[in-house]
């Protein structure tokens, strides 16, 4: 826990967000992303973080979408997490460089659960404020999977990701993203994930 001025232990809140909600609380979403994604191997730039923020308005309109604003007990925004259900219609699939089996890439728009974006501020890592927030946003997710892609030199995120279940199924070519080439990691949601999302879960360095 991280402590303040005085020395004296912070808490964190964890305020869950439909869309209208979180497109209320832009400001502290983008200060968290500006900050988590200026650094390496990101290297975001004013341009790059208004392209992500006018997604982030698009997709809060999906009437699934669901984002999760971790807060010190002070109100300072400290970490970010969202996505949503991807539907029949999802492109995430068409975009890897190798096709997978037909099986694997059906979706109705409840089998998985897309993250779009997981993000603490650097002061803030460390403290389990990443492995909370995971869990918070999955928490009541009725979905087989969750779906996500990752930097290809993030390796402390996908160290991470891999720790927390996840596994790389694939690499994909996003349109408009400069990174090349992104890891496809999927995590399956057994049982054990239903329960208790992520209770065991360590804290990713993104």
């Amino acid at each position: 826990m991280c402590e303040d001025d005085s020395g004296a232990p912070v808490s964190v809140v964890m305020e869950r967000m439909d869309g209208s909600a979180a497109v209320r609380a832009e400001d502290a979403f983008r200060r968290i992303y500006a900050e988590a994604f200026a650094e390496a191997p990101y290297h975001e730039t004013e341009d790059d973080i208004a392209a992500a923020f006018r997604r982030f308005r698009a997709l809060a309109q999906r009437p699934a979408f669901r984002a999760v604003l971790a807060r010190s007990e002070y109100g300072e925004p400290i970490g970010m997490a969202y996505g949503f259900p991807l539907g029949s219609d999802t492109v995430w699939w068409d975009e890897l460089t190798e096709p997978v089996p037909d099986d694997m890439r059906r979706e109705d728009g409840h089998r998985t659960f897309g993250l779009i974006e997981l993000a603490v501020r650097g002061a803030w890592r460390g403290e389990g404020v990443a492995r909370r927030l995971h869990r918070t946003l999955l928490d009541g997710v009725v979905a087989e999977r969750v779906l996500l892609n990752v930097h290809p030199e993030g390796k402390a995120a996908a160290a991470a990701y891999r720790a927390w279940g996840y596994r790389k199924i694939g690499e994909a070519r996003v349109p408009g993203e400069e990174a090349g080439v992104y890891d496809v990691m999927l995590l399956d949601l057994g049982a054990r994930f239903r329960t208790s999302v992520g209770s065991m879960m360590p804290q990713p360095a993104r």
